[in-house]
């Protein structure tokens, strides 16, 4: 053997570099699991105790029940710059009548933060956590129950322009 190869085992050891090109690479949960150390949408968003894995459920609950307000708030406000307002409240109304543009631009803010919201639901069920998924689950439930299921819900036509939920 040359001397110069004597400190490597093998040729392969001289031409191929070892170093770690991902040293801090971690693994993802493709499959649900159930446990209280999960990382949610960060890096610094990562449970590591039975406290702080229960607040961050009830942050995703709360949430979830958030993303079924703005819904029903955008679909009132909708609602409520269509509708043809009568002579008693066109006193009241008329503003809204010379503003079509800011209605507009209300509506169209009040749907990026609803789609927003709920993109980032999606992402956080994405860490395949259990715990998370019902949370979510049980907060659009419960603010569907809460802010949507009124008797009105009949008149109010299905704007769904996003599969967010």
């Amino acid at each position: 053997m040359p001397l110069f190869l004597s400190s490597y085992h093998s040729i392969s050891d001289l031409c191929v570099p070892s170093f770690n090109l991902f040293p801090a690479v971690k693994m993802m949960h493709m499959t649900f699991y159930w446990g209280k150390t999960v990382t949610i949408l960060i890096d610094s968003w990562r449970t590591d105790s039975l406290l702080s894995y229960l607040l961050s459920l009830f942050a995703l609950f709360l949430a979830s029940a958030f993303y079924q307000f703005l819904e029903d708030r955008r679909i009132r406000f909708k609602l409520l710059s269509r509708s043809k307002s009568s002579s008693v409240e066109a006193p009241l109304l008329g503003a809204a009548s010379v503003w079509p543009s800011a209605a507009k631009a209300i509506a169209a803010a009040l749907f990026g933060v609803n789609s927003a919201v709920g993109y980032l639901l999606m992402l956080a069920v994405m860490s395949f956590n259990g715990g998370v998924f019902l949370a979510v689950v049980i907060g659009f439930a419960l603010g569907y129950y809460a802010f949507r299921s009124g008797a009105e819900e009949d008149l109010i036509a299905l704007d769904k322009s996003c599969g967010c939920s």
